[in-house]
């Protein structure tokens, strides 16, 4: 099967999101601090989560 429309992995998901905000953090850092400190703790969060799906799976 092609990757192209090979589904996801719930990690998968997570690392582009959390690469989304660590990039919408930086880019907002000087325009508005408030709001890059927002998206980096939204993205500490997933982080923190996609930690927790690799333990679990090396669990197996």
């Amino acid at each position: 099967m092609s990757p192209w429309f090979r589904n996801n992995s719930r990690i998968e998901i997570l690392k582009k999101k959390y690469t989304s905000l660590m990039r919408k953090s930086y880019k907002m850092a000087l325009k508005d601090p408030e709001e890059s400190e927002r998206a980096h703790e939204e993205a500490e969060k997933i982080y923190e989560e996609i930690q927790y799906l690799n333990l679990k799976l090396a669990d197996k």
